[in-house]
């Protein structure tokens, strides 16, 4: 009999040329607009806004919400904005209301509702403004929804951004989904302590103050915990990083990101001139 050689112990050598880098660093962007280089996104991102915002009417807003929705559609992330639809319905109601009974100086009433009265003009108002609000807020979610953060910080960084400005944009970034999975972190572990968190609005308004003070001293805690480990890895060493990761990008898209930039401004002029009317 031959003797049993045991385990197999050796250790795989990598061919010379091999790739030995992290897969987040060789990762590539797959599928339709997502394969678009980060700045490009978000400068159509940010143009959006401009447009929502500072086109007149009903042109500016109704156009950006066209163009994102052909825009999710083409990314396959339309089914994904409607929970960012339904987190800005606190924002839409309070300025539905603001504007269709309290707009100043209107005077065409509509309807009375006890001592207020909404006015076609405070409703056209309101209408704008909801769109406006809409149209921003789906048009920074389909760039969340298509654009992983870790690309976007390091392609910024590639550019020449500081360091200290790209980690402020990713902080920016990261604060609010961060915040609501600690909420639901602190929500679970004080009803293991026997917190009532639920029943009654009294109840509940009870039981802020144990849950927001974790909330704060755990953020503070998490910014302590974050500064000691950039200061370990050399964060403010006086010298320049090597960036591993680059992504693709070219001339056609920067002609791209000048065009819609550009275009933006020049519909934001134009409209505010009078140009040209819009409805």
């Amino acid at each position: 009999m031959r003797p049993d050689p045991g385990p197999d112990t050796s250790v795989a050598i990598p061919e010379p040329g091999a790739a030995i880098l992290p897969a987040y660093v060789l990762r590539v962007p797959t599928g339709p607009y997502r394969t678009l280089n980060p700045l490009t996104k978000f400068v159509i991102a940010i143009a959006s806004a401009i447009v929502a915002f500072g086109v007149r009417g009903w042109t500016g807003p109704l156009s950006v919400l066209v163009v994102t929705a052909a825009i999710a559609l083409i990314a396959g992330v339309s089914r994904s904005l409607r929970r960012f639809v339904l987190a800005t319905i606190p924002i839409v109601a309070s300025i539905l209301l603001v504007n269709a009974f309290l707009y100043p100086g209107a005077t065409d009433v509509l309807f009375r509702v006890g001592p207020l009265a909404a006015t076609g003009t405070g409703m056209t108002v309101a209408l704008q403004a909801t769109l406006r609000v809409i149209a921003f807020a789906l048009s920074v979610a389909v760039f969340s929804l298509t654009t992983a953060t870790d690309d976007f910080l390091a392609d910024l960084e590639c550019r020449g951004t500081g360091r200290r400005l790209t980690f402020v944009i990713g902080s920016a970034i990261r604060t609010i989904p961060a915040m609501g999975s600690r909420a639901v972190e602190i929500v679970e572990a004080q009803r293991a302590r026997g917190l009532d968190t639920e029943g009654s609005i009294r109840r509940r308004l009870r039981g802020i103050v144990p849950l927001a003070g974790p909330m704060v001293f755990g953020s503070l805690a998490e910014v302590e915990e974050r500064t000691v480990a950039l200061e370990a890895r050399a964060f403010s060493a006086p010298v320049r990083r090597t960036v591993m990761r680059t992504l693709p990008d070219g001339s056609r898209q920067r002609a791209l990101r000048w065009l819609v930039g550009l275009g933006s401004i020049a519909a934001v002029g134009a409209s505010i001139a009078g140009r040209f009317p819009l409805p």
